[in-house]
């Protein structure tokens, strides 16, 4: 899915519950996952030493960061239409109800969906959007997270 038609900021509201679809899928790989690591300061040995992940982690390997699996969704939501056309600008207001629900492998795909929960006018021309957002591994049996993100959008 995508846009539906008509979807503008005049229209926000009438498109509550509009499910947006799936983002492109991101490849996590051990390149990103260490880059992660250098931003963040986040070097824990489950994301950053294949050799010792290999050998104790339950889950046979590295594993991505949560928060790098989070910090996915805000281009995700770019990519699948939530943000009308017409907006001059968006800005990330916050998250909530974040819950990481299983681990990302690394040399897995991610991909978002995403679906509109609620529109706040906030002024002339900005608009607080809700909306909820769940980060799947293709195949896995538990989404990798879900949360609600929040989105200022300005015409």
């Amino acid at each position: 899915m995508s846009a539906p038609k008509g979807y503008a900021l005049s229209t926000l509201k009438d498109h509550i519950g509009h499910d947006f679809g799936s983002s492109k899928p991101m490849q996590i790989t051990q390149h990103r996952i260490n880059t992660f690591a250098d931003a963040t300061g986040d070097y824990q040995w489950i994301h950053t030493d294949v050799a010792k992940a290999k050998k104790y982690s339950p889950f046979g390997g590295t594993v991505a960061h949560g928060f790098l699996s989070l910090s996915f969704v805000a281009g995700a939501m770019a990519s699948t239409g939530i943000v009308p056309k017409e907006a001059k600008g968006v800005l990330n207001y916050g998250v909530e109800g974040v819950r990481f629900l299983s681990p990302v492998l690394t040399g897995s795909e991610v991909v978002a969906s995403f679906v509109l929960k609620d529109v706040v006018e906030k002024g002339k021309g900005q608009y607080l959007i809700h909306v909820d957002a769940t980060v799947t591994v293709p195949g896995a049996a538990k989404p990798a997270l879900v949360g609600t993100f929040l989105a200022m959008v300005m015409g």
